[in-house]
């Protein structure tokens, strides 16, 4: 198979191919492997080497033979490092699969390798000391985002059409938006998150993945959703497959529109107008559009993120250190995440009670709100790629406080759904002049993300992006 071949593929069309012997998937396997090697140098997405052979994996999986790669950040496989983008953990392991990975397996997906994330993920950009910046492919020396940012550079440069991503703050929909990719963070419990964690972050934690194509996005939950024994979140199962979902209209919709974020900090006006083009799509699809937004304490989500990021750094530096016996220090571990780690282990259990009062406020607040509403639909990111350099995690001048307050800046519209646990996904429905990539957020209901996929299929029809392409790609890459 020749790159530009490979590359025009989306997983369920080189699974198709495989399946009807078009094609073997070692072939695949080989032709994805020179495409990561090709855009690696300009991009440094990947952790490490690639894999001597890819992770064992079912061969009768829906994705059999699909190249895939994972994100260095709590999702493992055993004996695999997981590294969490930090000096300290170099060479860690666990000795078993999470059950996501398993289900990856169980899938079939051909797992390569493992991509690049900030330290700890606690940051909307890819730039650890660990293992340095990851570079956009869209514009070299501007981030891919985060903290998925490996991840998306990789399939964005059509190295692999799809990978692994989590979110705990917007970590898969801030940088499938900034590399023009479609981003899903599915409902609290939706994707099994055992059996190291139950509930990271609060509740806010969640894994799952970026795509190219909607019907990857859907095609790949329908594959590992699903709840597994000692899981802290429950939810009912979809009525059918998210893939039927796609080839249903969606109705006619109320949707709510604001581009008005909950810190009231600036919008690039290319992002506004991006907004204001998907209002008038939806509008002219018939779907009542109005603006409106839920009302939320800004203080009080800022307090609970706070809470919940610094306990879950401290909780990490201190157990997985003590399993190394290494103790974090400036040597190892970014001053930042340091400062952040010391904050959360000075909380106490009535700080972390005070965390999830303010979010039960928020849950309520917003979800009453969504009683009147489909859909709200806002921007995913405040402005385009940033520079690399924007947010330094290794600033010495930085405090807990300090990092988390500008941090969210340029992401102020993402953070709020992990609280409440609703599905939200990202899709890349604009560009700015300079051929940035500008990602429209859609929430709904939790465990509705079958009006998710039906809207977002309509909208892949009607703004297609399949068709674009970063100057950092595999084809131009290989071919030249």
């Amino acid at each position: 198979m020749q790159i530009d071949e490979y590359a025009k593929c989306d997983g369920t069309e080189l699974a198709r191919l495989i399946s009807v012997g078009e094609v073997s998937a070692q072939e695949i396997e080989q032709t994805a492997r020179t495409g990561i090697e090709s855009v690696e140098p300009e991009l440094n997405a990947i952790v490490d080497d690639l894999f001597d052979e890819p992770l064992a994996a079912n061969s009768g999986g829906p994705f059999n033979g699909v190249p895939f790669l994972i994100k260095d950040l709590v999702l493992h496989a055993a004996n695999i490092p997981v590294e969490f983008g930090c000096r300290m953990l170099k060479g860690f392991s666990f000795p078993h699969d999470t059950e996501l990975l398993s289900r990856f397996r169980e899938a079939g997906l051909t797992m390569l390798g493992r991509t690049n994330t900030p330290e700890l993920g606690f940051s909307p950009t890819t730039e650890p000391v660990a293992n340095g910046p990851t570079h956009n492919p869209w514009m070299l020396g501007r981030s891919p985002g985060g903290s998925s940012g490996g991840s998306s550079a990789m399939v964005a440069a059509g190295a692999v059409p799809m990978a692994h991503a989590n979110d705990g703050g917007g970590s898969i929909r801030i940088p499938a938006a900034q590399c023009g990719l479609v981003g899903l963070k599915p409902s609290r419990g939706r994707v099994p998150l055992g059996p190291d964690f139950d509930g990271p972050l609060g509740g806010m934690g969640i894994e799952f993945a970026v795509t190219r194509t909607v019907r990857d996005c859907a095609a790949l939950l329908d594959a590992v959703e699903g709840s597994c024994p000692g899981e802290l979140f429950l939810i009912s199962p979809p009525s059918q497959p998210y893939v039927n979902e796609l080839t249903i209209e969606p109705g006619v919709l109320r949707i709510a529109v604001s581009e008005i974020p909950i810190s009231g900090v600036e919008i690039d006006p290319e992002v506004t107008s991006t907004l204001n083009t998907v209002t008038k799509v939806l509008e002219d699809q018939g779907h009542v559009v109005v603006e409106d937004k839920p009302e939320v304490n800004s203080e009080t989500h800022f307090n609970v993120n706070l809470v919940y990021w610094t306990s879950f750094a401290a909780e990490v530096l201190q157990d997985l250190g003590a399993a190394l016996d290494v103790t974090p220090s400036s040597e190892n571990v970014e001053h930042v995440n340091l400062k952040v780690a010391e904050y959360g282990s000075a909380l106490s259990a009535v700080d972390l009670l005070h965390a999830e009062a303010g979010r039960n406020e928020i849950n309520r607040a917003v979800c009453n709100w969504f009683e009147s509403y489909d859909l709200f639909v806002t921007p995913t990111c405040a402005c385009p790629a940033w520079e690399h350099g924007l947010l330094n995690s290794n600033d010495p001048d930085l405090g807990a406080v300090e990092w988390t307050e500008r941090l969210f800046k340029p992401v102020p519209f993402t953070s709020l759904f992990n609280l409440t646990g609703q599905p939200a996904l990202t899709l890349p429905l604009g560009m700015s002049f300079d051929h940035r990539p500008i990602g429209i957020q859609f929430v709904a209901k939790i465990g509705r993300e079958d009006i998710l996929f039906q809207l977002a299929a309509q909208l892949e029809q009607l703004l297609p992006w399949i068709d674009r392409r970063p100057a950092i790609h595999v084809v131009n890459v290989v071919q030249n």
